[in-house]
């Protein structure tokens, strides 16, 4: 959804819809089945439990009914929501997309030397 202060800015929020894409979909769908299956296999302690928690935070992710924050536009007063994010390190590519940024941002901005820089 576009904020009604479009105009004044660069760049507009739109939340994502992580529930309509085809990633989230086969998750969902067959997890259950999967996780039943894998475990009857694996008895240990080491089993499925950390892969489980991981596809259940992505399954959570960037779904409002699981949480979110509310942002208000200083300029036009226009309120939006932010959907929580998993932060997760192996499922779910908008978490792994962000964090890829902030890393990428970290070096540039703190880390390496302020040189020109030719691509080989």
């Amino acid at each position: 959804m576009a904020t009604a202060c479009a105009p004044a800015r660069t760049a507009v929020y739109r939340r994502r819809r992580p529930e309509r894409t085809v990633l989230y979909r086969t998750v969902q769908t067959p997890l259950a089945t999967w996780l039943e299956l894998t475990c009857d296999r694996r008895q240990s302690a080491a089993g499925p439990a950390p892969i489980e928690r991981e596809f259940r935070r992505y399954l959570e992710c960037g779904i409002l009914a699981n949480g979110f924050a509310r942002a208000r536009c200083a300029e036009c007063g226009h309120d939006f929501l932010i959907a929580w994010s998993c932060k997760g390190r192996g499922v779910c590519p908008a978490c792994n997309t962000r964090r890829m940024v902030e890393t990428a941002a970290h070096l540039a901005d703190h880390v390496l030397p302020r040189l020109p820089v030719r691509p080989s």
